[in-house]
């Protein structure tokens, strides 16, 4: 399984909240839930699972966290290395249905 450098112990949520921490958001809870919502809102299977340890995800789930995490940044720009390797092609159809509406943002 490819590792997509998640924290597997850390709940989904937990993953999620490290990906803003950069941006130092923590103190604004408002603009935390906005961008959790965003996420949740191009992943549904991660606001399912958000109390779930991240470690005990598909292979396609911890890439959504991985890109996720990262979008919770506010990144300008996402460079992503081969996003669905190792992922059923069901899987990468989704993901790249995503990563399509994020390139129209």
């Amino acid at each position: 399984m490819p590792d997509f450098r998640i924290l597997g112990p850390l709940s989904v949520r937990d993953n999620l909240l490290l990906g803003s921490y950069s941006c130092k958001k923590t103190g604004n809870k408002m603009q935390l839930q906005e961008d959790l919502a965003r996420i949740h809102t191009m992943f549904p299977i991660l606001q399912e699972r958000s109390e779930q340890r991240a470690e005990t995800l598909s292979g396609g789930e911890q890439q959504m966290l991985a890109i996720g995490r990262g979008l919770m940044a506010n990144p300008r720009l996402l460079m992503l290395d081969e996003p669905s390797l190792g992922l059923a092609p069901a899987l990468v159809d989704g993901i790249f249905d995503v990563l399509i509406e994020l390139n129209r943002l």
